[in-house]
């Protein structure tokens, strides 16, 4: 398991693309050098979480899930739960919520940082108050013919979606403007 130092070094050597992502990346080194608990929920207002994004290795579709609390198509991912290695947490959250357990890494790092405010919702009958994730997000790549399953308790659909229908159709428009972000980062 890595240490919050390691993860540390991670945020320090990523390289932002924009002034939300160096901006989010000061954010969470400031809160990271506080010693605040950024790695467990039991932080209220602010804790690490992982994701996913998954493409087919033409680039052409992203491999995504129908979040029932959102009820909108979302990239995959998760709470860091106390471990510091947002990856293994990325790969983790891939295989729980898709079945998908050979995607490879592309890169060495993460593709993009990404402080997510999150509105207030309920989650197995218990209030959840609004709060931010700091978020990591790893790259991976898997062919489409790869088999997928749904994680019911979680998603109600698992699966891939073309590069229009992204940027063009998600029902939460500061994730649209996020994934859009990730999708021309791609691009260059």
């Amino acid at each position: 398991m890595k240490t919050p130092d390691m993860l540390k070094a991670i945020i320090q050597d990523f390289v932002p693309c924009c002034e939300q992502e160096q901006s989010d990346r000061e954010t969470m080194l400031f809160y990271l050098d506080r010693g605040d608990d950024l790695l467990t929920r039991e932080n209220k207002r602010m804790h690490f979480t992982s994701s996913a994004w998954v493409m087919n290795p033409e680039r052409t579709k992203v491999l995504m899930v129908h979040h029932n609390i959102y009820n909108a198509w979302s990239w995959i991912g998760g709470h860091a739960d106390g471990c510091g290695d947002l990856f293994a947490v990325a790969q983790k959250e891939l295989e729980e919520e898709t079945g998908v357990s050979n995607a490879v890494a592309v890169g060495d790092g993460p593709i993009t940082l990404e402080m997510i405010g999150v509105q207030s919702h309920e989650k197995k009958g218990k209030y959840i108050a609004p709060h931010i994730h700091l978020n990591v997000t790893y790259l991976f790549e898997v062919v489409e013919d790869v088999a997928i399953r749904v994680k019911e308790d979680e998603n109600s659909g698992v699966m891939w979606r073309t590069i229009d229908d992204v940027r063009q159709d998600n029902t939460e428009p500061h994730m649209r403007k996020l994934y859009c972000k990730l999708l021309d980062k791609l691009e260059k």
